[in-house]
């Protein structure tokens, strides 16, 4: 069983910056992807980024805009948000899943964001 925990949301005003953070109860010795998902009312949940071992994944919505990381020495997982826009707004989770794994078998109890135009 893995336990995510995610901090950093808040509100910030369009074009500004947060940046989220996810620590996580197992070492993150590349057995597990890491990812970051959200939802907002009325849509579904998406993807907005993943880190594999060597790669990384966004959604075109985020591209040059996120940044995904991770600190092994701290188990954690960083999601860098900049020039926020108000489409942003969502409750973000952070997620893992085996390496390999089809679905994301574990899940932060997310933490919000909110983007004031």
């Amino acid at each position: 069983q893995v336990q995510l925990v995610e901090s950093g949301g808040g509100t910030v005003q369009a074009g500004g910056s947060l940046r989220l953070s996810c620590t996580t109860s197992r070492n993150l010795n590349g057995l597990l992807v890491m990812g970051w998902h959200r939802q907002s009312p009325g849509k579904e949940r998406e993807l907005v980024a993943a880190l594999y071992s060597v790669a990384t994944h966004y959604t075109d919505s985020v591209k040059g805009r996120f940044t995904i990381s991770r600190d092994n020495a701290r188990n954690a997982v960083y999601l860098q948000m900049n020039n926020l826009k108000p489409e942003d707004t969502a409750v973000y989770y952070c997620t893992a899943k085996p390496r390999g794994a089809a679905s994301w078998d574990y899940w932060g109890q997310g933490t919000q964001v909110t983007v004031s135009s």
